[in-house]
């Protein structure tokens, strides 16, 4: 008996075929990171806790943990969040 490809294989193959960029397809962040000093995100599913040394942000599929110094929302609107400070790290939880 053939084996049921899983959702997420399901919508990258459509993306694939249709030539959609893979972020709307599978509702994943589109994550900009300017040196270590910004990050602009888009897609993101809201803010989960806020403060100088930590962020994290609600994602479709987990949450992204930005850990640095002086970190500050810069820019926050329904479905992009723009940060500055030092960025030290970024870690995706599922």
């Amino acid at each position: 008996m053939p084996k049921k490809p899983r959702p997420d294989k399901l919508e990258r193959l459509l993306g694939d075929m249709l030539d959609l960029p893979k972020d709307l397809v599978l509702d994943l962040p589109r994550i900009v990171i300017i040196g270590q000093r910004e990050l602009h995100m888009e897609n993101h599913k809201g803010i989960i806790e806020y403060g100088d040394s930590c962020i994290k942000i609600n994602l479709a599929r987990g949450l992204l943990e930005i850990k640095g110094e002086g970190l500050e929302i810069k820019l926050i609107m329904p479905d992009e969040v723009s940060i500055i400070g030092i960025i030290n790290s970024l870690h995706f939880v599922e």
